[in-house]
Order: structure tokens, then sequence, then C-alpha cells
């Protein structure tokens, strides 16, 4: 007997937003469903004092991919923001990533040849052949001065553990720079959406049912005799009933803030690196869109462990974290009539850009072998 939809998609973030809307593009009936109280996931942006305050931390949309920039770009227009943040370390204010600015700034060096020189000393000394761990594979890579400044403490306050007993993996590389070039990211397309990302979620999912404040999980029987197939981005070991074990993560608590100042730092994001502060960075919301609103918000994040009453927002990559998603790959595998996809059910951290090329390749193959 024919179903209700062609697909149940569970979770309204970007991964399933975007293959809704290119199922329902190709002439599928989709319906959504989201435990949340709104649309777009970790990207929903709420209107506070005529700002678009990002509710789940700073979204910045980077990309190479002209295909990509013209994909999303054709449900609201993005603005030029560049993310430069900067970082307060011991009273300093310092320009990010590494760049010939943070070494003036730290060392007074003036050519890239001076900097690169004060860098190779500092390995020369304190680098390790096989380094074991982070703080030792820092060290490897940029040396004693820019470690104990800009990573050792904003590293373990976010991961809650120290330096030396997270593995080296975490910064395989680091991002070096020897320009004066404050730009984030070397991508050739960047920006915030015109309005915020709601426009965007609103763009993807116009036409299609949407329904809010909805757990597939209080009655998983009835979802699933809706829908031939089912598109699943949330947490892969919650879908099988934690049966393998529980999968780990680093979580976010946010702190709100009001100002009556039209301007509180000057910029999108500070990092507060000194174990001193309890918060890992200030987010000023309106200087993404370059917001002349008489009043500012603010945000402090404060990194938590994660337990089943918060949000999951970094999956704990470590080789025991990584064994057990590998185990519940194995049993996605065997889902004839579910399709999974996203950050959480893939174990992950993907930027926006990667979620979308991953749901647009995801839904070309599946509407392809229809």
């Amino acid at each position: 007997m024919k179903k209700q939809y062609d697909y149940l998609i569970i979770g309204s973030g970007l991964f399933g937003s975007v293959f809704a809307h290119e199922a329902t593009k190709a002439g599928k009936k989709c319906l959504v469903i989201d435990k949340r109280e709104h649309t777009g996931g970790n990207v929903y942006c709420e209107n506070v004092e005529g700002i678009n305050v990002h509710k789940y931390g700073a979204h910045i949309f980077h990309t190479n991919d002209k295909g990509l920039w013209d994909y999303v770009n054709q449900f609201v227009e993005f603005n030029h923001y560049i993310n430069s943040p900067l970082s307060l370390s011991k009273g300093k204010l310092y320009n990010l990533p590494f760049n010939m600015n943070t070494f003036y700034q730290l060392w007074g060096t003036i050519t890239p040849q001076e900097a690169k020189a004060k860098i190779e000393e500092q390995v020369a000394i304190y680098g390790v052949e096989n380094p074991k761990n982070l703080e030792e594979q820092a060290l490897n890579l940029v040396g004693k001065d820019i470690y104990d400044n800009f990573i050792k403490e904003y590293t373990e306050k976010q991961w809650g553990r120290k330096a030396t007993e997270l593995p080296a993996f975490i910064i395989k590389r680091l991002p070096v720079r020897f320009t004066f070039d404050n730009n984030y990211f070397n991508d050739t397309y960047q920006g915030i959406p015109i309005g915020g990302y709601n426009k965007l979620i609103e763009g993807l999912l116009n036409g299609i049912e949407v329904v809010t404040n909805t757990d597939y999980f209080s009655d998983r029987v009835k979802f699933n005799a809706l829908a031939d197939k089912i598109v699943y981005s949330g947490k892969i070991d919650e879908y099988f009933d934690y049966k393998l074990g529980v999968l780990e993560y680093r979580s976010l608590r946010f702190e709100n803030e009001i100002l009556d100042t039209d301007n509180f730092q000057g910029n999108a994001v500070v990092n507060y690196n000194d174990a001193s502060y309890d918060f890992t960075r200030i987010i000023e919301h309106k200087h993404f869109e370059f917001g002349q609103q008489s009043k500012t918000v603010i945000t402090k994040e404060y990194p938590q462990e994660w337990n089943p009453s918060n949000e999951a927002f970094y999956p704990i990559n470590d080789a025991k974290n990584q064994a057990l998603y590998e185990g519940y790959r194995e049993l996605s595998l065997k889902e004839k009539n579910v399709i999974f996809g996203g950050r959480l059910s893939e174990y992950k951290y993907y930027d926006m850009h990667q979620v979308i090329a991953m749901a647009l390749t995801r839904s070309k193959k599946e509407l392809s072998n229809d």
C-alpha cells in the first residue's frame, strides 16, 4: 500500500532541509519533523533588538565551490562579511589566524624571515620527534610562545581536559601565515545571509510540510509507517538505541546579554584564551551584518561536558569513540530504507558548506536511483 509520504526527514538542519528541497523539486512528497520548537538546527537565528542572534554559536558560511555559493544565494543574498577574529591573551589583543600581525604583536618581528626564524628557534628547543599528545604536537608546529599564549589554556577549556591528555591528531596542523592577512578562511566565497540564516532555511523548506516540537523517538512505529524512506540526521547511537554504547561529545552553554550600547567589542568574535575566564569567546552578533542598532547583543560561550539533557556539539573523535562509531556505521549500512547524513549521524564536525554538499550528493544519488 502506498504510504502517505515518500520521505520522512528527521531534523530540519542544513542536511535535512537541503535533502527535502531537492526531493520536493524532483516531485517527491516530504514530511520534515524536528524535536526543537524551530527549524534550521544549529544555524537558527533569533531576532533580539532587531539583531539576528546566532542562537547556537557563530556560523560563517565559506566555500571555494562556486556551485555551492550560487546554490545558497538562490534562496537569500549573502553579504561580504569576512571573519577576522581577535584573541585576548594575558591582557593583550592579537589578530587571528596566526599571521604577521600576530607575530608583530607578540615579538615585534617585522619581516616574514624574522617571524619564521623565531618559530624555528622555539621548535628546535621545545619540539619532540614523535609527539604523543596535543601539547607536544603544538610545540612541534609553532613553538612555546604561540602555544602558551593562544593554544594551551583555550584548548583545555574547550575540551575540559589537559593538553597533555588530548591526542596529538586534534591539531595535525595549525594555520600559520607569513602575510599581514587577518581573514580567518582561505576560501574564495564567504559571508552571512542578509537577514539571517532563517531566510536560507525558509527558502529551502518553502512549500514543504514541516512539524516542530516533534520527537521521532516518541513513537517510531507511527512515524516509520508514514513514509517509504527515512532521512535521519540525528545522533547515530540514539537511532540504534545505544545498543553498542554511548558516543561522547562536548557541549556548549550560551549566556546572552542585551547591552545598552551600540558597540561592545568592535568585532564579531573575540577569543578569551586565559583560564581565568570560564568562557572561550564573546560573540557580538550585530557585526555579522554590519548592524547600526542602538543596542547590542553579546553571547559568552561556555564549553561543558555533554549529557542527554543538553546539545551535542563537538564529537570527541578519539580512538575509543571512533571505534564505537565505526560499529554504528556498520549497522547503518544494513538499514535499507534509511539515509543517514549530517554531523550527528556521521559523528564528525562538518562546516556548513560540507553538510550542504553532502546533502546534495546524497539526494542526487537517491533520486537518480528512483
